[in-house]
């Protein structure tokens, strides 16, 4: 009887184990099945943007081609609603817009005084998603 009850202790410790490890290693494969896609989202995230970093010089130079010929106006329109379906907006660098170094790049800083507007944008920036792809090139003037 002894041994009867000693074999089934040991066959009881030896599934516990058993399922312990099975346990850890199923614990293991969800936590790398999980660093997987998060690995491929971040890829992916760079991708993207490398793309639409790629892109920004030419639609620079339709932005001047729209300002310098009207008759391209409407082209102008259809840009801005791609850009917006892609996620890509402009930020704000209109004149008389304050200064921020977050999202404006100055180049040239004129006047004298305290408080610091935008003068000039000499290059457009973008936002991505909602994060500062490209700052907006600037000069700076001090009011």
């Amino acid at each position: 009887m002894k041994k009867k009850e000693e074999k089934n202790i040991e066959s009881e410790q030896k599934i516990a184990e058993l399922t312990n490890d099975l346990q850890r290693t199923r614990a293991d494969f969800e936590n790398f099945r999980k660093q997987v896609e998060t690995q491929k989202a971040s890829e992916k995230r760079m991708a993207e943007l490398a793309t639409v970093y790629k892109m920004l010089p030419l639609i620079d130079d339709i932005d001047r081609a729209i300002v310098s010929y009207k008759e391209l106006a409407p082209l102008g329109k259809s840009l801005e609603k791609t850009l917006k379906e892609l996620g890509l907006a402009r930020i704000s660098s209109e004149k008389d817009v304050e200064f921020n170094p977050d999202l404006h790049e100055a180049v040239m800083v004129e006047g004298e005084g305290e408080k610091e507007v935008i003068a000039e944008t000499l290059r457009p920036g973008y936002y991505y998603d909602g994060e500062v792809l490209r700052p907006a090139m600037v000069k700076v003037r001090k009011i």
